[in-house]
């Protein structure tokens, strides 16, 4: 239904930025929330942030909240995720994924890596 593709990814010095992107091709992505998730080695997946695009309403994680921040465009189609004052733990393979109408997240993109060094 939708196609997502991630990039921006690098590497960064701790208390640096990054800002990551997810463009969206398909259909239109009214109705559909666009969610950031990441893993790092030898651990689980975890929920970034999502923003519902008809609305930008958002929802970040307790880790990340006041240091990364979501936006939109929608003459590209394209989620942003900036993440500023970075940390080693933030270290992680950064994805995005839709999910409409509630039935789950699907659609993944192929993930952009995000290092930080200390």
């Amino acid at each position: 239904q939708v196609q997502l593709v991630e990039s921006g990814g690098g590497l960064v010095q701790a208390g640096g930025s990054l800002r990551v992107s997810c463009a969206a091709s398909g259909r239109t992505l009214s109705g559909f929330t666009i969610g950031w998730f990441r893993r790092a080695p030898g651990k689980a997946r975890e929920v970034v942030a999502t923003i519902t695009w008809s609305g930008g309403s958002t929802y970040y994680a307790d880790s990340v909240k006041g240091r990364f921040t979501l936006s939109r465009d929608n003459a590209k189609n394209t989620v942003y995720l900036q993440m500023n004052s970075l940390k080693p733990e933030d270290t992680a393979v950064y994805y995005c994924a839709a999910n409409w109408g509630g039935t789950g997240w699907s659609d993944w993109g192929q993930g952009t890596q995000v290092t930080v060094s200390s």
